[in-house]
C-alpha cells in the first residue's frame, strides 16, 4: 500500500515530464512559444489532479496485487 504523499510526489514528477512534452509538441505544431506555454500551463493542473485520483483508485483495487503475509510469525 502506498501513502498518499507518495502518490502526490509521483503525480508532480510525472506532470513535469508530461508538461515538458506538451510544451514541445505544442511549440512544434504552433511555432509560438507563448501559446505552447499557455497550453502546457493549463494542462499541468488538470492532469495532475486526474493522475492523483487515478493513482489512488488503482491503489484501492486488488487487481494484480499479491497478498503477502507477515515476514515472520511468532
Amino acid at each position: 500500500m502506498e501513502h498518499r504523499y507518495r502518490s502526490l510526489v509521483k503525480a508532480i514528477s510525472w506532470r513535469i515530464t508530461g508538461s515538458a512534452d506538451t510544451f514541445v509538441v505544442s511549440y512544434l505544431i504552433t511555432g509560438k512559444p507563448g501559446i505552447a506555454l499557455s497550453i502546457s500551463g493549463v494542462e499541468v493542473v488538470t492532469k495532475m489532479v486526474l493522475y492523483y485520483f487515478h493513482e489512488r483508485t488503482w491503489n484501492k483495487l486488488k487487481f494484480g496485487k499479491k497478498n503477502i503475509g507477515p515476514e515472520y510469525e511468532i
